[in-house]
């Protein structure tokens, strides 16, 4: 019963930081099964990945269908994404980079700490005065900028796209969040089928309670993120990403 307990849990604040703020589902459901049930790192993060994949697919469709997805560009950033975390991914095993692993649990508090006190307000009508070509470059850099340092840290995908779309691409959250989700489906598929090839199937019971409650937690978390104000959205978007990041600090370092 403790270890359902655990998996409703992560997957449920896994999936409604996917569905609010386009968070990675590996950022929440990794650490609580890693610390509390004793998982192996490896398989944990397969877990992770696996729940993210329908979680994310779900979100994008939820902010596609209410006009909230940027995929021309969304496709030119996943292809950058993908090459370039293979890359840093290749040059973190030539280089020791064991003091970066908490990049991603700080970068999830001060993010959302940023969302509260600085909320986005920009409009989509500041990225629709940009020119096709700007937005393929931008999204292009970008995405090789992410890519390298997702595949470097190994954490962080979902918040480092998130602070890129919003600051400098200057999307308007509700894009922002739905052209993430939209990448990460894709980035969390390839990494899951990944581990699973390399590592072997992961645990049946974990992977299919993580997998549903993520779904779940993710389909409500979009839906209400669609229909919210954009004050109202940055709060929760805020408070969501705050508290989840400090009971990822809290987990990582008293526990």
């Amino acid at each position: 019963m403790f270890a359902w307990f655990i998996y409703i849990v992560a997957g449920m604040g896994a999936g409604i930081g996917t569905g609010l703020a386009g968070l990675s589902a590996a950022a929440v459901i990794s650490p609580m099964l890693i610390t509390f049930l004793g998982f192996d790192p490896y398989e944990a993060v397969g877990i992770s990945l696996a729940s993210d994949v329908l979680a994310s697919a779900i979100s994008a469709y939820t902010y596609g269908k209410n006009k909230n997805l940027d995929v021309k560009n969304g496709l030119v950033m996943l292809a950058s994404v993908l090459v370039f975390t293979l890359i840093g991914s290749y040059i973190a095993s030539l280089v020791p980079s064991g003091t970066m692993g908490s990049f991603s649990v700080f970068m999830t508090l001060l993010l959302g700490i940023k969302f509260i006190v600085k909320p986005v307000m920009t409009t989509k009508e500041a990225l629709a005065s940009k020119t096709q070509k700007q937005k393929v470059i931008q999204s292009l850099l970008c995405g090789c900028l992410i890519g390298f340092i997702c595949g470097f840290i190994g954490a962080g995908g979902g918040m480092m796209l998130l602070l890129i779309l919003t600051s400098v691409l200057q999307y308007e959250l509700k894009t922002a969040v739905g052209t993430s989700v939209f990448i990460m489906a894709f980035t969390a598929f390839t990494g899951a089928a990944s581990h699973m090839y390399i590592g072997g199937f992961p645990d049946l019971e974990a992977l299919i309670v993580c997998i549903i409650a993520t779904l779940v937690g993710a389909r409500v978390a979009a839906l209400f993120a669609n229909k919210a104000e954009p004050k109202v959205l940055n709060q929760a978007t805020g408070v969501v990403l705050t508290v989840l990041g400090l009971a990822m600090v809290v987990t990582k370092y008293l526990f």
